[in-house]
């Protein structure tokens, strides 16, 4: 027997939690549904701890299917093949709000799936599969310090709503995810066209009761159908080990710190922790290197967190709002179409951008529909950026996740279609990694559009914040490197442009944050990103005048769409003729009335153009055609082809004020002239005149 709890009049549908009919063999089980769009998600446990490890060793899928929308997938493998990037970024939606509510020391293996099952092509499924989540593990034996609730905040009209649809979100300059507790946030998602910090604030605010109203719905369901929470073995301190490690360690990590570069720092670390395994050898033979390393870093984290929140020491000796020594270059690439390196103490990111056709637009095919996109960011992250050595393979969950936030940043300046025709592919190469190289991305690739010659709305920059909490006291640091990322409890990414936020990212290790931070933390990045963007401009302030000249030359006019036969012309004979005597492509958008031309040179893109506009233009008396062709001579005169299939006559009477006996004296088929249109009579015969365009000049 299934149980049901439903919200009504959330946003524009209602929100309803079911258990007990599907996938029960699973540890928790929960259906979630908005309109017609209807997610399951499952949580599993493993019946054992797993050996070995000091992490929580969790896994979270979203699957998308097609028959969700009532398709069957296109290509020649009917079924779903590997994660589209929506699954791989709504998986990571789902993961960072639940992973810091399982126990600390919980090392049994634990999967949430999340399955859209039904779509209407209205409501983004991944909101509701965060709220599944939560549920599935309310209601199951697993430990889990929840739940949490999820909204989707938009923007129109000046009013904010919950839960946009796709069309919404369409028109909304605003696209923000709060995730929370009853009490305080758990994570932030966010893109944005340069809005203030009040706005962002205002936005939790408006969610923060809705949240709590899902997380009660998830409550009431749970006393129905929630399982006894099982009795799990949580990794233990051994305190023996604990105190010999710390007597040797901790006046070691004194001299350590402060120390600037991470190499130097690590090969320190790791060589007191040979040293200190050992000692421990000599004491205890069975100690094993994994059970000293696991303490040597708790030791160590302790450390570090209380010199930040005691002395506000950071491990590199920073002050808490310093910035680590920013270095900015552009076109450092010869044969690249822009190209920046964006530095940042020991982050490095090299970012290059590459211009192409409307034939290099990315197709996407999504419940919502399909889409093309014009504009594409892809972030990579090498081994050797931080001094690894691993098989290069495809990109992983994290690389995924930084290039998206990074687009997300970037895309509200970049032009429209019709104001730069062209598909805009950018790679950021991260070449050293020290914290935050997805902020570092953002800026290298904001220098590297303008080193292109895009005309952006403005540059982008952006920063990464932490945080080290303990009894109620806290420190917000800025500009997060690895280890205060690793040991702290907040990584918090904000990025915009001197105007506003585009893109925030917030993620927690604690239970919740309280909205006082968030709204400190907001400030500071202001402060810090207008300091970066300081540095940029004095690389790069304004885009480049134009393109690179290896860059494909491209220009796009409108046309009138009953126009548009006349430019393919009879079974495409003007279009292919113009492609093939002027080594251009060209591209129709018979929607739009778009016509877009790519050449190899500027001569051969404008010649294109003016054939273009002859074609659809209206012939009419007065115009005069700069290179119309002498396409048949007669004893009375020469006909002229002024656009393909469009012809006048020039009498003879009307080449030259001079007598002329026979026309072959003065002109040639093939020659190219300058007319004036005279007359167009009835029957649409159209009269030109050489002399009378010579007259005009």
């Amino acid at each position: 027997m299934g149980f049901s709890r439903s919200i009504s009049n959330l946003g524009s549908n209602t929100l309803t939690f079911s258990s007990g009919d599907l996938a029960k063999q699973a540890n928790g089980s929960v259906s979630v549904s908005y309109g017609d769009t209807v997610v399951l998600v499952t949580a599993c446990m493993s019946k054992e701890p797993r050996e070995g490890v000091d992490f929580l060793p969790l896994t979270v899928e979203y699957q998308e299917r097609t028959y969700a929308v009532g398709k069957i997938p296109g290509g020649f493998f009917k079924r779903e093949g590997r994660p589209k990037d929506k699954e791989i970024l709504s998986a990571r939606l789902i993961d960072r709000p639940i992973r810091p509510l399982f126990p600390k020391g919980l090392t049994y293996d634990v999967q949430v799936i999340a399955m859209v099952l039904s779509s209407d092509g209205k409501n983004d499924p991944d909101v509701l599969a965060i709220n599944g989540a939560s549920c599935a593990l309310l209601t199951s034996d697993i430990p889990f310090d929840g739940p949490i609730g999820a909204v989707r905040v938009a923007k129109l009209d000046g009013k904010f709503i919950i839960n946009p649809t796709y069309e919404e979100r369409e028109k909304s300059f605003f696209d923000l995810v709060v995730v929370g507790n009853k009490d305080a946030v758990v994570m932030l998602e966010g893109g944005f066209d340069e809005i203030k910090e009040e706005d962002v604030l205002a936005a939790i605010e408006f969610a923060q009761p809705i949240i709590k109203e899902i997380i009660d719905t998830q409550l009431e369901l749970s006393k129905e159908v929630g399982l006894k929470k099982k009795e799990v073995d949580l990794a233990q301190k051994n305190e023996e080990l604990y105190a010999f490690v710390k007597a040797k360690v901790e006046p070691k990590l004194e001299e350590f710190y402060g120390l600037v570069k991470k190499e130097d720092r690590e090969e320190a670390l790791s060589k007191l922790l040979s040293s200190v395994h050992e000692q421990a050898l000599a004491d205890n033979p069975e100690v094993t290197l994994d059970e000293i390393k696991s303490v040597f870093f708790s030791i160590e984290e302790e450390f570090v967190r209380k010199k930040i929140i005691t002395q506000e020491k950071r491990p590199d000796g920073r002050a808490l709002r310093d910035i680590r020594t920013i270095e900015c270059k552009v076109g450092v690439l010869p044969r690249t179409h822009g190209s920046a390196l964006f530095t940042r103490g020991q982050t490095q990111a090299l970012s290059v951008a590459t211009l192409g056709t409307t034939s290099d637009e990315q197709f996407i095919e999504a419940l919502e529909g399909s889409k093309s996109k014009h504009f594409m960011l892809h972030y990579t992250f090498p081994p050797f950026s931080v001094g690894d050595i691993k098989p290069l393979r495809g990109p992983s969950r994290r690389e995924m996740g930084h290039g998206a936030l990074a687009e997300k940043s970037l895309v509200n300046v970049i032009p429209s279609k019709e104001e730069f025709p062209y598909t805009i592919r950018l790679v950021s190469e991260i070449l050293e990694s020290n914290g935050s190289s997805s902020m570092a991305t953002v800026c290298a690739s904001s220098l590297s559009l303008m080193d292109a010659g895009v005309p952006v709305k403005d540059a982008v920059a952006g920063i990464a914040l932490g945080l080290v909490t303990d009894n109620g006291k806290y420190k917000i640091l800025t500009d997060i490197a690895g280890v205060e990322d690793h040991y702290g409890d907040m990584d918090f990414k904000i990025s915009g442009t001197k105007k506003g936020i585009n893109a925030i990212q917030l993620d927690i290790k604690i239970k919740g944050l309280d909205f006082k931070i968030i709204k400190e933390a907001l400030a500071i990045a202001k402060e810090s990103r207008l300091f970066i963007l300081g540095k940029m401009q004095e690389a790069l302030s304004l885009p480049r005048e134009g393109v690179s000249k290896y860059a494909p030359k491209i220009k796009s006019i409108k046309v009138d769409i009953e126009k548009i036969g006349e430019i393919i012309g009879p079974g495409g004979r003007n279009i292919r003729r113009m492609t093939r005597e002027n080594n251009v492509a060209i591209d129709i958008d018979d929607e739009l009335g778009s016509v877009s031309v790519v050449a190899e040179t500027e001569e051969d893109l404008e010649k294109t153009i003016k054939q273009i506009i002859s074609l659809v233009r209206e012939v009419e008396v007065g115009d005069v055609y700069e290179e119309a062709k002498v396409a048949k001579i007669t004893n009375f005169g020469a006909f002229c082809e002024i656009a393909p299939n469009k012809s006048g006559l020039v009498h003879v009477s009307e080449i030259s004020d001079k007598f002329i006996k026979d026309v072959r004296e003065v002109l040639n088929e093939g020659d190219i002239v300058k007319v004036k249109v005279i007359g167009i009579d009835a029957q649409g015969r159209i009269n030109l005149s050489i002399k009378q365009a010579q007259e005009t000049e």
